[in-house]
């Protein structure tokens, strides 16, 4: 028997009993001591036994007296540690913009790091290079990398992809869903798109059983409102919730700054998302990195720029700090408010976290979802709430709420064990001891330590890597 004691830190042997009952197979874990995260009723438990087999929950609540652990490994926790489900990041960008030239996919650091910070699962939200982030799906998947679960996007569909073509048919758009299906995308993203495509992107994806989010307007120079693409069919929306308060006169930024959470236009919208069922990826954090950056949550609780080249790191050191954008320093407080409002309207089962931080060089995607966790607790959610958004309502919001986003049995081994109550103080969940993955057990330390110094360019010849000639999405 092994067992992994985290309060000690190290690997040490431990008396084992044997009993009349049969054994546990070999090649098991059982994570004993702590408390669980109860996804189902917003409370945490003592944990009497997790036992992982084969990549599944076999045992939640197991009551081990009595039975032969001689071929079990044993993670034993302390009164300190609790587990939670693996979290979801529902805008996780891997893209970088490093020199203001358009972005590229980060694919050697990035996953390694969303795993270490209790990422275990990421939809990319709009990839840069879709063939690329297939391939690094398919190498994780096969053991080959270490990252967390992705659901590819593929490519955006909408202005926002380089080279989209506004006459572009309906059938071509069913031949792309078709392709990229086939390619394993199971979700969709729309950015800059039109109502025609949109309808027609919506009725494909559903044929295959994949779902559609977008980031949509308010209607002004063509877009389409959220209102509108809900009656269409959507499944997921990202950013804010549109509706008859963001009129088709101007951008939904602009709108979005004077909304009123108070208003019966808010009021209306929020009932349609609820009562069709539709998601909301809030991206509070995502805002409030081009403002003011409120102290509270931008800080750096991990030394991020220890991950870049030396030639990058340095590159980074001598640049001038990025100038305050007024617009979204407004609109990240105001999308505070009306998170809040959302969930006071009764959509907290429809929240999902997603970070949307196409990392420029400050802060790195991989961290962000620490941060979009402490403002949705800021904006006046519950933390219990807030863990079931980055959990179980992500898992729902991809079609797999079946298979994950709660530790229970039958379900894959993904979770977290940090170090102290996330309900008492949820950058709690900054404190990873040990990240499970499809019942993998990965230390959050070595795997942070194994990318040190890998991303961007190592000399100046490696820039032009990083400086795609053509305009990236977004």
């Amino acid at each position: 028997m092994m067992t992994r004691r985290l309060q000690a830190g190290f690997i040490a042997s431990v008396l084992f009993w044997v009993s009349a009952q049969p054994p546990l197979a070999a090649q098991q874990i059982v994570i004993r001591g702590g408390q669980i995260f109860d996804a189902v009723r917003d409370r945490t438990v003592a944990n009497s036994g997790i036992v992982v087999q084969s990549g599944k929950f076999l045992e939640v609540d197991a009551r081990l007296e009595g039975r032969d652990l001689r071929e079990v490994e044993i993670v034993e926790l302390s009164d300190d540690d609790y587990v939670i489900p693996g979290l979801f990041d529902l805008h996780a960008h891997y893209a970088m913009d490093l020199f203001g030239e358009g972005r590229v996919d980060e694919r050697e650091g990035y996953p390694t790091l969303f795993l270490a910070n209790g990422v275990t699962s990421t939809f990319p939200g709009g990839e840069v290079d879709p063939e690329e982030m297939r391939d690094l799906r398919m190498r994780i998947d096969r053991g080959e990398a270490i990252g967390p679960r992705i659901f590819n996007s593929g490519p955006y569909f909408g202005s926002w992809r380089v080279g989209w073509n506004q006459d572009t048919s309906t059938q071509q758009i069913f031949s792309e869903v078709d392709h990229w299906v086939e390619q394993g995308v199971r979700a969709f993203k729309a950015k800059g798109i039109t109502a025609e495509h949109l309808r027609a992107l919506i009725e494909r994806a559903h044929l295959h059983g994949a779902t559609v989010t977008g980031h949509l307007g308010s209607g002004f120079r063509g877009s389409v409102n959220p209102r509108d693409a809900i009656l269409m069919g959507i499944d997921r929306v990202e950013h804010f919730l549109g509706g008859d308060a963001m009129v088709p006169t101007r951008s939904a930024y602009q709108s979005l700054v004077e909304l009123d959470p108070g208003a019966e236009e808010f009021d209306s919208i929020a009932a349609l998302f609820i009562r069709h069922n539709v998601f909301l990826d809030a991206t509070l954090s995502a805002y409030g990195y081009y403002g003011e950056r409120d102290p509270d949550v931008y800080t750096y609780f991990a030394e991020e720029s220890r991950y870049f080249t030396p030639y990058m790191a340095d590159l980074l050191q001598r640049r001038p700090p990025r100038a305050v954008n007024a617009q979204f320093e407004a609109i990240y407080w105001k999308k505070r408010e009306t998170i809040k409002a959302f969930y006071d309207a009764g959509g907290e089962h429809l929240i999902t976290l997603g970070t949307d931080h196409p990392s420029w060089g400050e802060f790195l995607s991989p961290f962000s979802a620490h941060r979009e966790l402490l403002s949705l607790v800021r904006s006046g959610i519950p933390p219990a709430t807030v863990l079931k958004i980055a959990t179980i309502n992500g898992a729902r919001a991809m079609h797999v709420g079946d298979f994950l986003g709660t530790i229970e049995a039958g379900k894959i081994a993904d979770l977290v064990i940090v170090r102290g109550d996330p309900l008492a103080d949820i950058r709690n969940v900054r404190n990873v001891r040990w990240v499970m993955k499809a019942g993998r057990l990965y230390d959050p330390i070595e795997l942070m330590r194994s990318v040190e110094g890998t991303i961007g360019p190592r000399a100046p010849d490696d820039e032009s890597d990083w400086r795609p000639l053509a305009r990236s999405p977004g």
